[in-house]
């Protein structure tokens, strides 16, 4: 089965309102194995970005002004993520700038290239309700290093985002085949118990006549009946 990992940078938080795409970044998996094969563009938006976009970027008007503009990266881009199934986290941001871009173009929506689409974030919290779902806090929660990142960028995060899929989705499976594992082992070993055979030993007659003896003595250090008489009784 082919996934691609997606994220994006633009240049704010609406398309409606003329924000644009500037980076794309795609990490291909194939059967759960991430092949190399990545596709990663930076583009012009032909706009400068919000102040507050910049801060998580850092992708300057001057840095994109010799980029491609999204027109001509389009087919590129179509072509890679045909029939693929599409993991994206928060998926609703990135799919609405993307299907806004080709809606520029004339061109049918981004997403109906793919075959579906699964958004980590609600994976995330449907699997830890309550809890942060972050890119950063899924990265401390399943051990995948993110030290070397200082601002987001688009194939940096996407390749973070696979590494955290991977482990989200490998570790529910590994706990199932444990316990299917740990449950198989402790059947067998309660089967082997029952079908074991149980030796009787029973006392000796000198053993018998030495309890005797024990027994005795109790009853005359009480000065009656020991306790252990009524036990043997019942």
């Amino acid at each position: 089965m082919r996934q691609i990992v997606l994220d994006t940078e633009t240049t704010g938080l609406n398309p409606r309102t003329g924000d644009r795409v500037i980076e794309i970044g795609c990490v291909e998996i194939n059967n759960r194995m991430l092949t190399g094969n990545n596709f990663h563009r930076y583009i012009n938006p032909e706009r400068d970005s919000d102040e507050g976009a910049l801060a998580v970027h850092g992708l300057t008007t001057e840095f994109l002004s010799d980029k491609p503009k999204f027109a001509e990266i389009a087919a590129e881009l179509r072509e890679y993520v045909q029939g693929a199934e599409l993991i994206i986290h928060n998926a609703p941001f990135d799919l609405g700038f993307l299907n806004h871009e080709f809606k520029l173009l004339g061109l049918p929506t981004f997403v109906s290239h793919s075959s579906g689409v699964i958004d980590t974030l609600v994976n995330a919290k449907e699997l830890h309700p309550g809890k942060r779902n972050s890119l950063d806090a899924l990265c401390d929660r399943y051990g995948v290093s993110n030290s070397h990142r200082k601002l987001h960028g688009a194939l940096l995060d996407a390749e973070l985002l696979a590494d955290v899929y991977l482990s989200m989705t490998r570790g529910q499976n590994s706990l199932s085949m444990e316990i299917e594992v740990e449950a198989t082992t402790i059947g067998g070993a309660l089967e082997a118990v029952a079908l074991a055979e149980i030796i009787v030993v029973r006392a000796s007659d000198d053993e018998m006549a030495a309890h005797a003896s024990l027994l005795e003595g109790l009853d005359k250090q009480v000065k009656g009946t020991c306790l252990w008489r009524s036990y043997a009784e019942t």
